[in-house]
């Protein structure tokens, strides 16, 4: 059985988000040139496949750390709890920051992440986001640059996951209740 019988529908297409990320990156040229040397910050694990596409797409010379960050456990909805799995290497300090998220949903993680990375001085902070789900938000957040906004359906692809899995689907889908509700254990 292939994983792609999982998905009940196609929500953004790949050629419509590698479309997205060229404006994206755009709009990243706009802001920052070589002299800024911005470190971008990819949170995993869902954002590294946006943040590879987006990277090869700068004009500018940055730097690229990780920082591995969990609110959702096996579950499809943010527990609210925000724990630090991996921290970054690079002294943010001074430093222009972008932070490259996959998706920004009821804002408490990136909240966290913001205060986190405020208290370490940057000389700048800007939120990049593939995907905004606004009617989710718990906490007002400031989303500098946004690639999509979607409605409120349990997301997978395109490096976003369900469960560890479907993040090598090329696109950003939904999938189907029952594949779903069967991995929570509810009938």
């Amino acid at each position: 059985m292939s994983m792609f019988q999982d998905i009940e529908r196609v929500l953004i297409s790949e050629a419509k988000i590698q479309a997205r990320i060229v404006e994206l990156a755009d709009e990243l040229n706009a802001l920052y040139d070589d002299a800024d040397l911005p470190v971008l910050v990819c949170i995993l694990k869902g954002a590294f496949v946006f943040l590879a596409d987006l990277t090869r797409h700068l004009d500018f010379r940055h730097e690229v750390d990780f920082m591995e960050i969990s609110s959702y456990g096996a579950g499809t909805t943010s527990t609210g709890v925000v724990r630090i799995l991996l921290d970054l290497a690079s002294n943010i300090e001074g430093r222009q920051v972008v932070i490259v998220e996959d998706i920004v949903d009821t804002g408490h993680t990136l909240d966290y992440i913001l205060r986190s990375f405020t208290a370490r001085n940057p000389a700048g902070l800007r939120v990049v986001t593939l995907l905004d789900k606004p009617s989710r938000r718990a906490i007002d957040v400031p989303v500098d640059i946004v690639g999509f906004e979607i409605p409120n359906e349990f997301v997978m692809g395109y490096g976003l996951d369900y469960s560890e899995q479907y993040r090598n689907v090329p696109y950003i889908g939904v999938l189907k209740p029952e594949v779903y509700r069967e991995g929570l254990g509810i009938s």
